[in-house]
């Protein structure tokens, strides 16, 4: 029988954490717990199976990274497929290439959906007249200067030592490799080098683990945007994963490729988001690279398609209600789930499935503008449209997508749900795509994109896959050590010019440093009246409405679950009091030096009920470095006294004197107003 050999999952992802020596391994299913491992890589297990992360710190508080595991598998002619590892005595060799790199610093300033091509040619970078970053550097300064481009790293065999990104092992036959440079000789004004990017290592079998950086971020501007700002840096990367497999009969080796994108830490781990970046390579496979040509072919979806239940529909259904645990949204309460039978296709629920599906917000035919995104509220009912999070550009009065859609291929499909062509069998597997290249990306934000979390509205390009779910190499590692990377190559361009990625094309669009836009960008307020302006005086336009950004990554409001009189001394509150989620934090400098105090938002219920009754507190925040107070607030009068003075609580951030020092001026956001 033929086999063919594959890399899963297609798409990695590893996230930077600040322990030096802790790590787990990536949640192999949607909305999982991400698994226990040893500092070797081997999978924790008990009896056989998997032990779950229960801890997301190390005994230091400090936040664990998480390790992309990439295994590969043998797939025959019927679909069905196995893992192979070292042990398989078909298999005479591993090898594994990776090479990450960060290309921000090199890029476009960000602008929210200008320079999007999918919109058209005028609103590319250069019609827009976007600047790049760091404009002042000029000519091939901007590759060995910008860029963080350590060059590739093999490990091959059982249990492979960590090799590292880092500055100091760049590869003698790469003359390309760059790392910050910075004015004094030793480091930035602000925040901490970037001496690496991660490394990569192999477990006792073979398999591939990568991990990403430390969470570190420098540069010598002040950072006042979302955005980040100039001179800037962060350790957060992207890149190609090979493979090359040899057998032990002699027949010739196959090559196999798959890619790793290295994000920010996932506070809230087993919280969907409503459009995952699942939910967005779905979408681009199925309108792109016909991935289910029963769905949609020759530029139309099938009317008469039979959408699942299990796999298409019910996520949309139950996503939101996980929102409760990280944002207070009340509609959300009685909308998720339906209030009536879903998995009904009769007529008896004909009526309450449409009037459900009249309450998402239509896309736009090119998926960001058009539709109903600017449009807040049902036309009949009055009643907030879903999903209820900001669109990809609710910031700036250029190219307005005010309000999130569901994918285009999402909305199609809830309408036939809603119309009662559905079925409720358990579901076919998609063709050459596996539940583990899909879990893997569904834990990522897939809207809004602005710019987003892991990785942005790039995706939706078809000129960045070579398959469904599959990323598309731009060049071999020869290319690269007679050439170096690209600083400033567009790989969305859709005329076919440029066919793939290079190491760092995902992130590049992405806030330098990440923290920027983690620390602005979770709430929202979205003028609601005028379709062609959200923004007056540099202020969001009233009237306006609260809306979210991420909260499964990003969580406003939690519960915290500190259960013990010490513990509550320390956080300055009882348990089950929802409170702001990175309370203490109050600028960009402090989001960059103490994002890994902020807590994780975890499901403590035991049993086997688990997830049927669910209670997800906020644990493992560090509050001991926070100070909590009670701020008295002046009456009408603006006389503070016994008889006329309010207090709230609030928290400031501890002094630490290990810490450098930031420049916080102009930096500091008031409570309420976090908003771009």
């Amino acid at each position: 029988m033929v086999m063919k050999y594959v890399i899963g999952p297609s798409v990695g992802i590893a996230r930077v954490g600040n322990s030096p020596t802790e790590f787990y391994l990536a949640p192999e299913k949607l909305g999982g717990r991400p698994l226990e491992c040893s500092q070797a890589g081997d999978q924790s297990l008990d009896n056989g199976h998997p032990i779950y992360v229960s801890h997301y710190k190390d005994d230091q508080g400090r936040v664990k990274r998480q390790a992309a595991r990439f295994c590969l598998f043998a797939v025959d002619e019927d679909g069905d497929s196995r893992e192979v590892t070292l042990d398989d005595p078909a298999i005479a060799g591993i090898e594994w290439t990776v090479h990450l790199a960060n290309k921000k610093a090199a890029w476009y300033s960000f602008s929210e959906l200008q320079g999007n091509l999918l919109l058209g040619p005028d609103n590319s970078y250069e019609a827009c007249n976007v600047p790049k970053r760091n404009s002042t550097v000029h000519g091939e300064a901007r590759q060995s200067e910008l860029l963080i481009d350590p060059g590739p790293r093999r490990v091959s065999g059982p249990h492979h030592p960590q090799q590292e990104f880092s500055r100091h092992t760049i590869p003698a036959n790469y003359p390309y490799g760059s790392f910050p440079i910075y004015a004094n000789g030793s480091g930035p004004q602000q925040g901490l080098p970037i001496n690496t990017l991660g490394g990569v290592l192999t477990d006792k079998k073979g398999r591939l683990l990568v991990l990403g950086g430390y969470g570190h971020a420098g540069g010598d501007q002040s950072i006042t945007s979302f955005a980040g700002a100039d001179t800037w840096h962060d350790d957060t990367s992207d890149g190609p994963v090979t493979c090359t497999l040899t057998f032990s009969d002699g027949s010739p080796p196959q090559e196999l490729r798959a890619w790793c994108v290295v994000g920010s830490p996932k506070f809230a781990p087993e919280l969907e988001n409503i459009v995952t970046l699942d939910d967005v390579m779905f979408d681009v496979g199925v309108r792109e690279h016909q991935l289910v040509p029963a769905l949609y072919s020759q530029g139309e979806y099938n009317p008469d398609f039979i959408v699942n239940y299990k796999r298409d529909i019910e996520p949309i259904l139950l996503r939101p209600a996980g929102y409760r645990w990280v944002a207070a949204i009340p509609a959300l309460n009685s909308f998720s789930p339906p209030p009536f039978d879903a998995t009904d296709a009769s007529d008896t629920t004909l009526e309450y499935r449409r009037a459900y599906f009249s309450l998402f917000r239509r896309p736009g035919e090119n998926g960001f503008t058009g539709g109903q995104t600017n449009q807040l509220f049902d036309d009949n009912s009055g009643i907030p449209l879903m999903p209820l999070n900001s669109g990809s550009n609710s910031v700036s009065n250029d190219v307005l997508d005010k309000f999130l859609t569901l994918t285009r291929t999402q909305y199609f499909m809830l309408g036939q749900w809603a119309a009662g062509k559905f079925d409720v069998s358990p579901a076919a597997p998609l063709p050459n795509v596996t539940d583990l290249d899909r879990a893997s990306v569904g834990n990522c934000v897939g809207g809004p994109f602005c710019p987003g979390i892991e990785v942005t509205w790039s995706l939706y390009s078809k000129a960045l896959y070579e398959a469904p779910y599959r990323i598309r190499h731009r060049h071999d590692e020869d290319y690269y050590r007679q050439n170096g990377l690209c600083p400033d190559e567009n790989e969305t361009d859709p005329s076919g010019n440029v066919q793939g990625c290079e190491p760092g094309d995902l992130t590049k669009r992405m806030a330098t440093p990440w923290q920027s836009d983690f620390f602005q960008c979770t709430v929202q307020y979205i003028n609601f009246s005028d379709n062609d302006a959200n923004k007056a005086d540099g202020i969001p336009k009233p009237p306006t409405y609260y809306a979210y950004w991420w909260p499964p990554q990003s969580p406003w409001n939690v519960i915290p679950g500190d259960l013990s009189a010490q513990a509550q001394e320390q956080s300055g509150i009882p348990a089950g009091l929802q409170s702001i989620y990175n309370r203490g934090i109050n600028s960009f400098s402090e989001m960059i030096n103490a994002w890994h105090y902020l807590g994780f938002i975890t499901n403590e219920a035991k049993g086997p009920y688990r997830d049927l009754f669910p209670n997800f507190m906020e644990t493992e925040r560090n509050n001991e470095r926070f100070l909590a107070a009670s701020v008295a607030v002046a009456s009408g009068a603006n006389v503070v006294s016994g008889a006329d003075a309010n207090f709230f609580n609030t928290w400031y951030l501890a002094p630490d004197k290990t810490l450098p020092k930031v420049d916080t001026r102009r930096a500091v956001a008031t409570r309420g107003h976090l908003v771009r």
